[in-house]
């Protein structure tokens, strides 16, 4: 297959799109269900589809560089920020001119594309989306993705007689039938043995979720429990990976009584569930059933990402019905007002939410491997190409990594509950509108929360940016402390303060995110304590701890994690 460069700007659009089609093909047959054995020994082994997809793209990366190389001066040297580009870290790259020259050639080109996009007639949503899908084009295309192209891979191949590439045919196969690309050992952590271990019990369940309440580790507690509800797109587990490094525990062993909700993997039998379902059933069940186990008229509230809105916005119902039922809040890296929702927000629009809508709005489900597909999208380089490079091509297996091995448990969502937040949220940005939405049949105004809020953001956050998430601060009621952490969505926020790494940053706040971030001090390492501290002071008074789990009302069902955390998607 050819792939000829484009020849000017207005036919850029389309020659990117047929590039990403080809990328994209590859990945969606990871996403699908393994295909059946072969009937017979002399069967193709390998889908024709997965196999068609890749020499499309195969031919798609071979072409082109072969076009560039016929094309561009030989001997330009790249850019100081391109020549540290990691995937050509590697002294192989530089010994051989070949690659070397591969390697300009291909920088040099992605630089040529990237400034077409800039000088095009086009919107900045318009390029903005462009340079979207010509990054995944340049990240597929990328020479160190072929074995043809890896010095690096070769060498492998050679000095194991070939053994890395039997080794790497075989992981693939293996990948394959899992239908996705493997991050970690999966085989080195089991949920309730070394990840999600911190001793507790369930509480509560229904439908839709399970509440765990936590074992306490000090003689008194506060009196106010703390209830964390975890985003529903992926198992709570985040927030208890290991002893070492599990916000749990660490609220735990600071005095609080912490209740979590463990979202249920949806089936089909789940899903006609909807938006309010979440609110009502889940995070409205949970404050009740905290409160009275703890004996507590009010609790303090933390939300992280997507679970960060729904409590929200759970608590905004309640201040309309004139319940005041939190007395602080707690929010990580969660957007309330969605002006700039990051890069997932050039994936939606009308067109393709519509299609989202009429498939799977009025009942259905979004598979977890869909997401799981979505947000490895966007960081292509750290979460695909890598492991299919060092599996694939040279016959590493990955390590064992407890954050990956989360990352990998998918979870589903109902399509009514899922396109409700895509429409509300990520497309028509209504949550930010005081009486914007209607949910559990009241008028929803975020300025209702009346209460202390602690608002906590990652500055290389991705998903969540910290602008973003800094907008909550105009839309809260009550005062609200603002800090920021260094790194990204996820390492951001898990960063236990024994292991002394990065910084954060604190400061009054105004209303600018960037004048707070000039003002703004720098303090090393973890915000945990910053946040600690600050609970501490909305929690209540000493009381001893509980002796025991749950209530004459809500005995215990069964010790944590529970059932539903295990409960894998399908």
């Amino acid at each position: 297959m050819s792939a000829p460069l484009p020849p000017s700007v207005p036919d850029l659009g389309r020659w990117i799109s047929d590039l990403f089609d080809a990328q994209q093909a590859m990945l969606r047959s990871f996403g699908a269900a393994p295909e059946p054995p072969p009937a017979s020994a002399d069967a193709e082994p390998v889908p024709l589809s997965l196999m068609a997809a890749a020499r499309t793209l195969s031919a798609w990366q071979e072409e082109t560089l072969r076009q560039v190389a016929a094309i561009w001066p030989v001997g330009e040297p790249a850019d100081a920020a391109d020549a540290a580009d990691r995937r050509f870290a590697g002294q192989a790259w530089r010994e051989d001119p070949r690659f070397d020259l591969a390697v300009r050639h291909y920088q040099s080109y992605a630089k040529l594309l990237r400034g077409a996009i800039d000088e095009a007639p086009a919107d900045a949503q318009q390029k903005a989306q462009w340079h979207f899908a010509l990054r995944q084009v340049l990240d597929a295309l990328s020479p160190a993705n072929c074995l043809a192209t890896n010095p690096e891979a070769m060498r492998a191949a050679v000095d194991s007689g070939g053994a890395s590439l039997v080794e790497g045919m075989r992981l693939f196969l293996q990948d394959l039938a899992r239908g996705r690309i493997s991050m970690t050992d999966e085989t080195a952590f089991e949920v309730g043995r070394n990840v999600a271990t911190s001793p507790g019990s369930v509480v509560f369940e229904n439908e839709l979720m399970q509440l765990i309440q936590y074992a306490p580790s000090t003689a008194k507690v506060f009196e106010r429990p703390l209830l964390i509800v975890p985003p529903c797109i992926n198992k709570f587990y985040i927030l208890d990976l290991q002893p070492a490094n599990s916000l749990v525990a660490h609220a735990v062993s600071q005095g609080h009584t912490v209740f979590l909700v463990s979202w249920r993997n949806v089936s089909q039998a789940q899903g006609h569930l909807g938006w309010d379902d979440y609110v009502e059933e889940g995070v409205i069940a949970a404050i009740d059933v905290a409160r009275e186990i703890a004996d507590a008229e009010r609790i303090d509230a933390l939300g992280f990402c997507v679970g960060g809105t729904l409590l929200a916005c759970a608590l905004a119902v309640l201040a309309a019905r004139g319940e005041q039922k939190a007395a602080s809040l707690t929010l990580l890296t969660t957007m309330l007002d969605f002006h700039d929702p990051g890069e997932i927000g050039m994936l939606v629009n009308e067109p393709m939410l519509a299609l989202r809508e009429a498939a799977i709005g009025g009942g259905g489900v979004l598979h977890g491997r869909e997401l799981a597909q979505v947000f490895a999208s966007l960081r292509a380089n750290d979460l695909i190409w890598p492991y299919v490079v060092n599996g694939y091509l040279k016959g590493k297996a990955p390590p064992a990594f407890d954050l990956l091995f989360w990352n990998s448990d998918d979870a589903n969502l109902p399509g009514p509950m899922f396109c409700w937040y895509l429409r509300n949220c990520y497309l028509e940005n209504r949550l930010r509108v005081p009486g914007g939405t209607v949910q559990c049949g009241e008028s929803v105004d975020f300025g209702r929360i009346d209460v202390p809020s602690f608002i906590y953001a990652s500055r290389d956050d991705h998903i969540v940016p910290w602008r973003t998430a800094y907008a909550s601060t105009r839309l809260l009621g009550g005062d609200v402390r603002f800090v920021l952490g260094a790194s990204g969505h996820i390492a951001g926020v898990i960063n236990a303060p024994a292991a002394r790494k990065r910084n954060h940053w604190v400061g009054e706040v105004g209303p600018e995110p960037q004048r707070w971030l000039d003002a703004a001090e720098s303090v090393p390492g973890s915000w945990w304590p910053e946040w600690t501290r600050w609970l501490a002071t909305h929690a209540g008074a000493q009381v001893a701890a509980p002796k025991k789990a749950g209530s004459r009302a809500h005995p215990v069902i069964e010790p944590a994690p529970g059932r539903y955390v295990r409960e894998q998607a399908t």
